[in-house]
């Protein structure tokens, strides 16, 4: 945790304002960078993007651009170790965002931002890119709830939880797995590592309640992958 100590000593880079739903303030530089968001719309903000923005001399500025897409935080929120940070943020909700360091001259602003409705506002590119992410997420996450439900479907016990293990990893490529199958790969390797011949159905139902999870995720990506006009 960033102390109050740095906010005193740090503070005092720019923090710019834009015309949109959430607004950055209190920004923090130096080791322990940090920033205020708040949402001073009116309805949830499931996505959002920061620029930083510092000078490099001779009237150049270099822009990094931090995205939190946090459409999905409905199904995972309560799931054990879930991270504040990929919550959506509530109307008139604040909440403090850690940085990568950065320097006392840094600026910090809002330049786009998804409504839980499926509107946005803001930096046409970096909507689009947010789209994009969502749509092969979307993708990926049915590809994952495929696998699952096929196996489950006819299968019980440690022979589905084997066959299940056997399927995600012939879909596995290295340097280019998706992050639901990873996820998926891993769960059912946590889960196989406990299972026995005498706990298997136990083990099976713990792997059902997960694959009713990720069948969640799949449905908010479904109605989450398209912008609303």
């Amino acid at each position: 945790m960033i102390k109050l100590l740095f906010s005193s000593l740090l503070l005092g880079a720019a923090v710019q304002a834009a015309d949109l739903p959430v607004a950055a303030s209190h920004l923090v530089t130096g080791p322990e960078s940090q920033v205020e968001l708040t949402n001073t719309g009116t309805q949830p903000v499931n996505a959002w993007s920061l620029a930083i923005t510092t000078a490099l001399g001779e009237g150049r500025t270099r822009q990094s651009i931090l995205t939190v897409d946090a459409y999905l935080s409905e199904a995972t929120r309560d799931v054990a170790g879930f991270p504040e940070r990929l919550d959506r943020l509530n109307p008139g909700q604040a909440r403090i965002i850690q940085l990568d360091a950065v320097p006392a001259d840094a600026t910090a602003r809002i330049v786009a931002v998804v409504l839980e409705d499926g509107t946005a506002a803001g930096d046409p590119a970096v909507i689009q890119s947010i789209f994009e992410r969502r749509g092969i997420e979307r993708d990926d996450l049915g590809a994952v709830v495929e696998v699952f439900m096929a196996v489950l479907d006819s299968q019980h016990g440690m022979p589905a939880l084997q066959e299940i293990k056997r399927q995600l990893a012939a879909g596995s490529s290295p340097g280019a797995e998706s992050t639901p199958h990873r996820a998926a790969r891993e769960a059912v390797d946590s889960y196989l590592q406990r299972a026995t011949a005498e706990n298997a159905e136990q083990i099976e139902q713990l792997l059902r309640g997960y694959v009713k999870v990720v069948e969640r995720q799949y449905e908010l990506a479904v109605r989450h992958a398209q912008q609303k006009n």
